[in-house]
C-alpha cells in the first residue's frame, strides 16, 4: 500500500473565466413522488421525537440503481428499500425500540425483508457503492475517542461498512481497516471505483481521506483556509475574508472540486464604524489529489431574488450550496426559495450553465435532506407533518438531451 500525503500547492493565479459560460435559464422541473412514510417506531416507520427541533433530527438518504437507503439515526436504524417503498434489508442496534418491538411482533418465520443487528449507536451519514455496501458514519464510545496532541481536535467518529448481503466489515478510521478515529466528519462519498472519500474538519479547516478500494488509505489532502488565493475587495478600506463552504470528489478521477465563498464588510457611512458583511462571490476551485495542485477556478453565479419596497428596489445577492458532481462532469448547486429550491448546473468543459426550480411546499416541510447520484438523479425526503415524502427529480434526463445535442 502506497500512502501519498499530499499539500496544497496553487498551479496558477485565480482567473476567473465565468464570463466564458453559456447561460441558459430554463424553467421548473416536475418532482416524482415514489414512496411515503408513516412516523412511529415499527421497522417500516421513521422515529421521530420533535420535527420542531431540526437540530436533533438525524436522517439521511441516498439513491444506488432504483435502492433506496435511508438513516434513521433517532431510531438507530438503518433502510434499504425498493422505489415501492417496500422494506428490504433493516440495519438496527439490538438495545433500541426497534428491537423492542421486534421481538414482540407476530412475524412469519419467514420475513418478506432481511434483518441486521448491529451495536451501532446514532448512525449519520451514508453513502452506498455500486457493490451495495454501504457506509455509515458512527460516533464511537467516550472511552476510545482520542484528543489531539495541542488537545483541540477530539477523534469521535469512524465510518462501519456493511456488505452487500449484511455482513459487517471491520470499521474504517484514518488509516484505513481499524485505524484512529476521525475527527468529525462533514461528508462520506463513494467513487465510480468503489472507492471512499472521507471530508472531515478539524482546527485547520477541511480534511481529505481518499481511501483505495481493500479499505487502505490513498491519498490524505488537507484543505485549509490559509491556502485559498485571496481576491481583491471592492473597497480597499473593507476586509475581505473567506469560508471553505463544501470540498466533493470527482466520481470519476482523483480531484477535488472546493468551493469558497468570499465576503467582505462594509462601514457605516456617518459612524464609519463596520457595519455589516456583504457576499462577493463563490469560486470553484480544481485540486489534484495526487499532485496537490489547484487549477484555475471558476466563478459560480449568486442566485439573486429582487425585494421592491418604497418604491425602491433591492437585489439579494445568495451564495448556492454545493450539492455534488456527476459522471458527466456536471456541477450541481442549491439553494432555498420561498417556494421550493432552486438548482444550478454547471458544466464548465462545455462551458453551459442551467437552472430549475423544484416546486415544493416550504410550509408544509419541516426538514429536508436530498443526495445526488452520479448518474445526475436528485433524490429527496421531505418531513412534512403527516409523513415522510420520498421524490426524485430527472435531471439526469436533462443531461442526456444535453449530451446528444
Amino acid at each position: 500500500m502506497i500512502r501519498k500525503i499530499t499539500s496544497v500547492l496553487l498551479i496558477s493565479a485565480c482567473i476567473i473565466f465565468t464570463s466564458c459560460l453559456g447561460n441558459e435559464t430554463v424553467q421548473s422541473i416536475n418532482e416524482t413522488e415514489l414512496f411515503s412514510l408513516p412516523y412511529g417506531k415499527f421497522e417500516e416507520q421513521l422515529s421521530v421525537s420533535d420535527l420542531n427541533n431540526v437540530g436533533d433530527v438525524r436522517f439521511g438518504i441516498t439513491m444506488q440503481d432504483g435502492f433506496f437507503y435511508i438513516i434513521n439515526g433517532e431510531a438507530k436504524k438503518i433502510m434499504e428499500l425498493n422505489s415501492y417503498g417496500d422494506l428490504l434489508t433493516l440495519f438496527y442496534n439490538e438495545d433500541s425500540e426497534t428491537a423492542s418491538l421486534l421481538e414482540k411482533s407476530n412475524k412469519p418465520a419467514e420475513s418478506v425483508h432481511h434483518e441486521v443487528s448491529y451495536p451501532f449507536d446514532y448512525p449519520g451519514m451514508l453513502a452506498v457503492d455500486s457493490y451495495k455496501n454501504i457506509y455509515t458514519v458512527c460516533s464511537i464510545p467516550r472511552d476510545r475517542q482520542e484528543l489531539s496532541d495541542d488537545g483541540n481536535t477530539l477523534y469521535s467518529q469512524t465510518v462501519l461498512r456493511f456488505a452487500r448481503d449484511g455482513s459487517s466489515l471491520e470499521y474504517i478510521g484514518q488509516q484505513g481497516p481499524g485505524g484512529t478515529p476521525f475527527p468529525f466528519i462533514k461528508n462520506i462519498y463513494t467513487t465510480s471505483k468503489d472507492e471512499l472519500v472521507v471530508t472531515a474538519v478539524d482546527t485547520e479547516g477541511t480534511v481529505v481521506y481518499w481511501f483505495a478500494t481493500d479499505g487502505f488509505l490513498k491519498y490524505m489532502i488537507p484543505v485549509g483556509t490559509k491556502n485559498v488565493p485571496v481576491i481583491s475587495g471592492k473597497d480597499s478600506s473593507s476586509e475581505m475574508f473567506w469560508t471553505i463552504s463544501n470540498v466533493v470528489p470527482d466520481p470519476m478521477s482523483y480531484k477535488l472540486y472546493v468551493q469558497v465563498d468570499y465576503y467582505n464588510t462594509y462601514l457605516d457611512e456617518d459612524s464609519k464604524v463596520q457595519s455589516g458583511v456583504n457576499f462577493v462571490q463563490s469560486s470553484l476551485y480544481t485540486l489534484n489529489a495526487e499532485t496537490g495542485l489547484y487549477n484555475q477556478p471558476v466563478t459560480i453565479p449568486p442566485y439573486e431574488e429582487s425585494v421592491v419596497s418604497d418604491y425602491s428596489r433591492l437585489t439579494y445577492r445568495i451564495p448556492y450550496d454545493f450539492l455534488g458532481v456527476t459522471k458527466s462532469g456536471w456541477k450541481f448547486f442549491i439553494v432555498r426559495t420561498d417556494d421550493g429550491f432552486n438548482i444550478e448546473m454547471i458544466q464548465t468543459e462545455s462551458q453551459r450553465i442551467l437552472h430549475r426550480q423544484f416546486k415544493a411546499d416550504s410550509n408544509n416541510i419541516l426538514y429536508d435532506t436530498m443526495a445526488l447520484s452520479q448518474d445526475g438523479i436528485i433524490t429527496a425526503m421531505y418531513l412534512e407533518k403527516d409523513a415522510a415524502r420520498v421524490v426524485w427529480y430527472r435531471t439526469d434526463s436533462l443531461i442526456e438531451a444535453i449530451i446528444k445535442k
